[in-house]
């Protein structure tokens, strides 16, 4: 499901006008990446938590020059799903595959 298509099912749920749903999805999404790069975690009960882990100081190599490179300490954002959301998500069966029109599955 892209962007579009999440303010399309929005929109036609509540009955807000795809515009606003778009206005809000675009500033939820800024706040999002504002929050956490100002060092900020989100915590939205039910659904899950935007955090940043912080990824410790490493050597790297880079294969074509064959040298060591040292990559420094960073923080990278991360979503941690709840309990809840992980519960709904393992509810889901795995598709059968489709095989087509007179096509039997047990050959």
């Amino acid at each position: 499901m892209r962007k579009a298509d999440l303010v399309n099912k929005i929109s036609d749920k509540t009955g807000i006008p795809k515009v606003d749903v778009l206005v809000t999805l675009e500033t939820m999404f800024k706040e999002v990446k504002d929050t956490l790069s100002g060092g900020e975690n989100i915590y939205i009960r039910g659904f899950g938590s935007f955090i940043t882990k912080k990824r410790a100081a490493k050597i790297g190599r880079n294969i074509k020059k064959n040298i060591a490179v040292h990559i420094p300490e960073h923080y990278i954002p991360a979503f941690k799903p709840a309990k809840e959301f992980v519960a709904e998500v393992k509810k889901l069966q795995e598709p059968k595959p489709d095989n087509g029109p007179g096509e039997d599955a047990d050959d």
